[in-house]
């Protein structure tokens, strides 16, 4: 594995989900579909063009014809979100994942971002070996990077986002739930946003934090787990304890099981993918009683962003067109690989969100992406990710 790690490799083609309890297809969505009545949605003009866009997309997809790349029907992971959700926001879920899927790949920009991150603090307790906080120079407190978020600079994002997007995720640099404002946080976003998620390492899970998250608005919460085995586990997650994970894991599921019973929150256990050891199946038969969902993510060389070999990838990121994020400190920057921000000319406290998805500098990084000259933006030039 540690060679793995050292060979910088960049794995791909391990992206696997495991979905549990789908009770619905696509086919139930083009019926649904053909009932709704558009008159009643008080859809703006663009909304209206994306729906009856997904519409047309339905009527060749129930007849199996090929869609174009502006055509769009959901995935089985997406059918289990809707499936989690009131009647009501079929239209709204539908027109935010036409948004969060299609605009990237078409490369449209509009006023707002896909999605929103957010990050409670920059502070970790572990130091991954895939992770930029096992880089002292970031992660030190010397460094000057490390701080959490307050709710003046969360509340000034949260108010203007608010009906311009949907999908806000509570991630970044850091282990969100090591912020204590973190509940305080969930609850102002309560009615607000449909894709609202937490990524957590799961080491900090206590009764009154797992009782803030489940009574929450979250729409999913992503435990980050990468191996059921403890040796495995505890190499790549330094720091980590594996009987702490699963005590904490346990004390989940019961207060879930006894509490919330009708909750519609989807649990995700998700995983880097360091090395061919680490299966699906393996997985979930450790896990499979606390997730909805378990799988791997691909492993993208962040320990060493700055320092990896420049490459000759001229596909565009698509991160430049999918999510902006916002660090502790108000700091606004396209992608979590540039983890000190060397990307970032924004804060959020005197430019607003519209302003900085809009911006000159950051229509230049978009730019040259669509020009194939990624390899004049550092540190683009040494990321292996296309963001597809």
């Amino acid at each position: 594995m540690e060679k793995d790690i050292q060979n910088k490799e960049h794995i791909k083609g391990f992206s696997q989900i495991k979905v549990k309890d789908l009770n619905i297809s696509n086919i139930d969505v083009y019926n649904n579909l053909q009932k709704i009545d558009l008159t009643k949605e008080n859809l703006s003009v663009p909304k209206q063009k994306i729906i009856n866009k997904i519409k047309k997309s339905y009527e060749k997809y129930s007849k199996n014809l090929s869609l174009e790349k502006d055509e769009y029907v959901l995935s089985e992971f997406e059918l289990f979100e809707l499936s989690k959700l009131e009647s009501k926001n079929t239209v709204r879920y539908l027109i935010y994942r036409y948004i969060y899927n299609l605009f990237p790949r078409l490369k449209i920009i509009e006023d707002f971002p896909p999605c929103v991150q957010l990050e409670p603090t920059s502070k970790c307790n572990f130091r991954c070996i895939m992770c930029y906080q096992s880089d002292l120079t970031f992660s030190s407190k010397k460094a000057g990077f490390m701080g959490d978020m307050n709710f003046d600079v969360f509340k000034k994002v949260i108010d203007e986002i608010e009906g311009n997007v949907e999908a806000v995720t509570f991630a970044s640099r850091g282990e969100p739930t090591l912020n204590r404002l973190l509940p305080d946080f969930l609850e102002y976003c309560k009615g607000k946003f449909l894709g609202l998620k937490v990524n957590t390492n799961a080491s900090m899970l206590n009764e009154k934090m797992i009782h803030g998250l489940l009574s929450s608005d979250l729409q999913t919460l992503v435990f980050s787990v990468d191996s059921p085995n403890p040796d495995e586990y505890e190499k790549i997650r330094v720091k980590s304890n594996f009987k702490r994970l699963m005590k904490n894991l346990e004390l989940f599921h019961e207060i879930k099981e006894k509490n919330y019973k009708d909750s519609k929150q989807i649990i995700r256990i998700s995983g880097v993918k360091m090395s061919q050891s680490q299966k699906v199946n393996k997985m979930d038969e450790q896990f499979g009683k606390f997730a909805n969902f378990i799988g791997f993510t691909n492993m993208t060389p962040w320990m060493s962003s700055y320092d990896n070999e420049i490459n000759d990838i001229q596909d565009p990121c698509t991160q430049l067109w999918t999510r902006l994020l916002v660090r502790h400190d108000g700091t606004a920057n396209p992608c979590d690989y540039d983890y000190k921000d060397k990307l970032s000319k924004f804060n959020t406290k005197n430019l607003s969100i519209k302003e900085i998805w809009n911006h000159k500098t950051y229509m230049e990084y978009r730019n040259l992406h669509l020009e194939g000259k990624r390899k004049e933006l550092f540190p683009c030039n040494r990321c292996l990710s296309t963001g597809k």
